[in-house]
């Protein structure tokens, strides 16, 4: 297995968030994480990135415990392994499309072609603008390419379609699509919108901090999906 989540437990202010959550994935599956706010899938999502602590119990990556990892680890790990999505892009407002991308390009080894990725990503014609000269369309295509120019193994997506319009969330949910037909990278997502678990191999559905399904797409009817 590629992810392996073990017996996850998180609280926040003596509240929990994560009860004994576990799950696994396959290199290169696509999965959706959905459930109503509040639920602790950003939180899930987040520990999986390193950017929170567990409470108890164990996440691997690659047979990599991230969970053991000091500070100076973590960041390796990041670096080595991850792509991050962000609802609201994160891009720096003051560089280029072009140099906003180069920021994370600098950090890998093995970063993927910074023209292709303008050509795949339809962002030629916009490397010179500023974040506040795109559309949010746009926007959200800078931010994916400057999370997947590193190569990662892993793309973490935090509701990658929020802020947009059904046209653009339809056009970013097929360039993920893509990605990781192209470059059998693995995809966690979570999602509010039903729609994106269409093209999920897996759906994992979080309910007051525990896992109330985990199917894959074959196997899901309407219920296993009620929010």
């Amino acid at each position: 297995m590629y992810i392996e989540v073990q017996n996850i437990y998180k609280s926040f202010n003596n509240a929990h968030v994560l009860k004994d959550v576990s799950f696994s994935l396959n290199k290169g599956e696509i999965c959706c994480i959905i459930g109503p706010s509040g639920s602790g899938k950003s939180t899930l999502l987040n520990m999986i990135g390193g950017l929170d602590s567990v409470d108890s119990g164990h996440i691997l990556i690659n047979d990599l415990d991230i969970t053991k990892l000091k500070s100076k680890e973590l960041l390796k790990y990041r670096k080595r392994e991850l792509g991050f999505i962000f609802q609201m892009y994160n891009l720096i407002g003051n560089l280029t499309v072009k140099e906003n991308i180069e920021v994370c390009q600098y950090l890998s080894n093995k970063p993927l072609s910074i023209n292709d990725l303008f050509d795949n990503l339809g962002l030629k014609e916009h490397q010179y603008k500023f974040p506040h000269q795109l559309s949010g369309g746009q926007q959200q295509r800078t931010a994916i390419a400057r999370a997947i120019i590193k190569n990662p193994q892993l793309l973490l997506c935090d509701e990658p379609t929020g802020a947009l319009d059904s046209q653009n969330a339809k056009d970013i949910l097929m360039l993920l699509e893509q990605i990781n037909q192209k470059y059998h990278t693995t995809i966690l997502m979570v999602t509010h919108n039903i729609e994106i678990t269409k093209m999920a191999n897996r759906i994992i559905n979080i309910k007051d901090g525990q896992i109330v399904s985990n199917l894959q797409q074959d196997k899901i009817n309407a219920k296993d999906l009620e929010l």
